[in-house]
């Protein structure tokens, strides 16, 4: 009985520890591979079968992408990621897409499962409400901002009610499954600390995301080029 307790509050112990541990190897390269990681699995999850569909792509104002979130589930689940925001630039995210902001996804759920698993997160944000929300604050799915699971497939069927109502629509890829998934709980927010690791300087996500001084830099080529060729203009 004791070692079992022992065993939880270490745990536990490590779960706390997780973003610490994650911040303290911070610098312009894990930046960079943030970045790099992130355009790869947004090229390889529109390069599908069953992907997102079309006119949930070139509905949404900025897609947010988190490569290898870690989920560690021992007596008390939670995870912890890091990846980018992308947005449409211009007025009202109608122009192309700009320069990336970092981003960080925080969670927490009970469980008695033992294991990490590494899973790839993608979430749409629909609406201007969203975007907004996001660039300015933590955001917990569900609570601050309306979100669901995300239907796949081009040729889905996107307009139910759940879809035309959520403001963020959520996706993930693990062991190369790729499926809408409910995160409700978890949060996303700005991570100021990463940007100012990107950029040189300090700069927050508004700054990153509405103005056009701010240059994206050289590693995020791939993720802003593939979602400028999957949805060069936002519709509706």
């Amino acid at each position: 009985m004791k070692t079992n307790t022992l065993f939880a509050i270490l745990s536990a112990m490590v779960l706390l520890a997780m973003p610490a541990i994650a911040r303290s190897g911070d610098s312009t390269k894990d930046e960079d591979d943030r970045l790099l990681n992130s355009g790869k699995v947004m090229h390889e999850i529109l390069n599908v079968p069953d992907d997102i569909p079309q006119d949930l792509l070139d509905k949404a104002r900025c897609v947010v992408v988190m490569p290898s979130v870690l989920k560690a589930a021992f007596v008390v689940g939670g995870t912890y990621g890091r990846g980018a925001m992308v947005c449409r630039t211009g007025k009202d995210y109608r122009g192309p897409w700009g320069a990336p902001s970092m981003f960080a996804m925080e969670g927490g759920s009970f469980g008695f499962q033992i294991g990490v698993d590494a899973t790839d997160f993608v979430f749409l944000v629909m609406d201007n409400r969203g975007a907004d929300s996001l660039i300015h604050s933590k955001v917990k799915l569900g609570a601050d901002a309306t979100a669901a699971a995300g239907p796949k497939g081009r040729e889905a069927e996107a307009d139910t009610d759940v879809t035309m109502r959520a403001e963020i629509l959520t996706y993930s890829r693990a062991r190369g499954v790729f499926a809408g998934v409910s995160l409700e709980g978890s949060t996303l927010r700005p991570d100021n600390d990463g940007n100012k690791h990107l950029y040189g300087e300090k700069v927050d996500a508004e700054t990153i995301i509405t103005e056009r001084s701010v240059h994206a830099p050289e590693a995020a080529t791939g993720l802003i080029s593939t979602l400028q060729k999957a949805s060069p203009q936002r519709k509706s």
